[in-house]
C-alpha cells in the first residue's frame, strides 16, 4: 500500500498535462501512488494517461463519464489506497520535493491535514511569484482554526498539501458534484479546515498554480450560482456544527458576501442582474435577522451593502466602477506590479521579475 496517494482530475487538459505527470513521477518521494481520473474528456487526455500509465506502474487511471471537478475528485480519493490522500490539477506541476516534505511533516505531528503555500505562475511570460499566504510565524506546529481563523480568508485551495484519508472519509469531506458547476472545492476547504483537529501549515511552495485565462467570464448559466451552491452547503455545515460556527461565522459572512462580489464581475452580463437580485435578497435577510456582526462590517461597507440591499441601480454603477477598475488593474499589471507581506517583497516590470526577496 502507498503512504500517498495523489489525486489528479483531469479534462480537456491535453496542453498541459504532460508537465503535471511528469512533476508526479519524478517525485523524490517514490511511495506514491498518482491516480489520473479522466472526467469524459474529449481531446487527447485520456490517451496521453494511459501512456504514463504504461510506464509506470504508479499510475491508475480512471475513465469515467463527464460528471464535473468534483465528481472527479470524490471518484478519486475513494479509489486511494495511501495513508495520505493529495490533490494536484492537471494544469499545475509540483516540487521535485514536494510530498517527501509534506508526508515527513505530516508523520512528525501525526497530523490530519497540511497546508503548504505555492507559486502564481504565468506560462508566457514563464514568471512565478509566491504566494505568500502562510507567514513563518504560523508554520512548522500544530493548530487548528480557532487559533487562525484568518486562514479561511485565504485563497480557496484543496491541492496544496496532504489529508489523511482517514479523517476525510470519517468526517464525510468531499466535494458538491453540481452537474456542469465550478468552485466546488470551496466547501471542502472551508469544511476540511475547521474540523482538523491537528493541522500543520509550511510556509514553504511546492505546487506551481497555473494563472492562464484566470479571467476570463462565466457564460455558462450552469456555472452562475454555484459559488452560492457551496456557501449553502457551509451554511448546513455550520448549522450541524454550532460549536464551530460560534468560531467562524463572521469569516465565513465576510468571504459569502466577497465571493459574489467576485462572482458578480466574473459572471457574463447577461446574468448579472439576475445574480444581484438574488445576492440582495440573501444578504437583506441576513441583515434583517441581524446577524452581520461588528467584525462584518469593519470589512464590508455598511453604506454599499444598504445600497445592494435598497436600491440596485445604484449597486448597479458600483458594479460598473468595480468593473472598470478591474480591466485598469489588469492592465497595470502588464506594465507594474509590487506586492509585499510577511513572507515575500516581489516587483514585477513588464513581465520581468525584478525584485523577489523571501523572508
Amino acid at each position: 500500500m502507498p503512504k500517498v496517494s495523489i489525486v489528479v482530475p483531469i479534462y480537456n487538459v491535453e496542453k498541459y498535462l504532460k508537465d503535471c505527470l511528469e512533476s508526479l513521477i519524478n517525485q523524490t518521494f517514490k511511495d506514491i501512488e498518482i491516480i489520473c481520473v479522466d472526467d469524459g474528456s474529449t481531446d487527447s487526455s485520456g490517451l496521453i494517461c494511459d501512456e504514463y500509465a504504461q510506464d509506470d506502474a504508479r499510475i491508475k487511471v480512471i475513465h469515467k463519464q463527464n460528471a464535473g471537478y468534483g465528481s472527479a475528485i470524490n471518484r478519486g480519493i475513494v479509489e486511494a489506497t495511501g495513508k495520505y490522500v493529495a490533490i494536484l490539477e492537471s494544469d499545475d506541476y509540483a516540487e521535485k520535493t514536494m510530498y517527501e516534505d509534506l508526508y515527513n511533516l505530516a508523520e512528525k505531528y501525526q497530523a490530519d491535514l497540511i497546508k503548504c503555500d505555492w507559486f502564481s505562475y504565468w506560462t508566457n511570460t514563464n514568471l512565478t511569484r509566491k504566494n505568500g499566504s502562510i507567514p513563518k510565524y504560523m508554520s512548522n506546529k500544530l493548530i487548528t482554526i480557532a487559533d487562525f481563523v484568518d486562514l479561511l480568508k485565504n485563497k480557496t485551495t484543496i491541492w496544496g498539501g496532504l489529508y489523511k484519508k482517514d479523517f476525510l472519509l470519517n468526517n464525510n469531506i468531499k466535494c458538491l458534484e453540481t452537474p456542469g458547476a465550478s468552485y466546488q472545492d470551496t466547501s471542502f476547504n472551508f469544511k476540511a479546515l475547521c474540523l482538523a483537529k491537528r493541522m500543520v501549515l509550511t510556509e514553504k511552495a511546492y505546487v506551481y498554480y497555473r494563472q492562464d485565462n484566470m479571467n476570463s467570464s462565466v457564460k455558462s448559466k450552469g456555472k452562475v450560482f454555484c459559488i452560492d451552491n457551496e456557501y449553502e452547503e457551509i451554511s448546513k455545515f455550520l448549522e450541524q456544527n454550532p460549536e464551530i460556527k460560534t468560531i467562524v461565522n463572521d469569516r465565513k459572512l465576510i468571504n459569502e458576501y466577497k465571493a459574489g462580489i467576485w462572482n458578480i464581475l466574473r459572471i457574463s452580463e447577461d446574468f448579472r442582474a439576475e445574480y444581484i437580485d438574488k445576492f440582495s435578497e440573501k444578504f437583506k435577510n441576513y441583515y434583517d435577522k441581524g446577524i452581520l456582526s461588528e467584525k462584518f462590517f469593519k470589512k464590508i461597507s455598511l453604506k454599499e451593502l444598504k445600497t445592494l440591499i435598497e436600491n440596485k441601480e445604484d449597486y448597479f454603477k458600483i458594479v460598473e466602477q468595480r468593473l472598470r477598475q478591474k480591466i485598469n488593474r489588469a492592465k497595470r499589471k502588464q506594465n507594474i506590479s509590487f506586492k509585499i507581506n510577511t513572507s515575500r517583497c516581489s516587483l514585477v516590470l513588464f513581465g520581468k521579475q525584478i525584485i523577489n526577496i523571501e523572508f
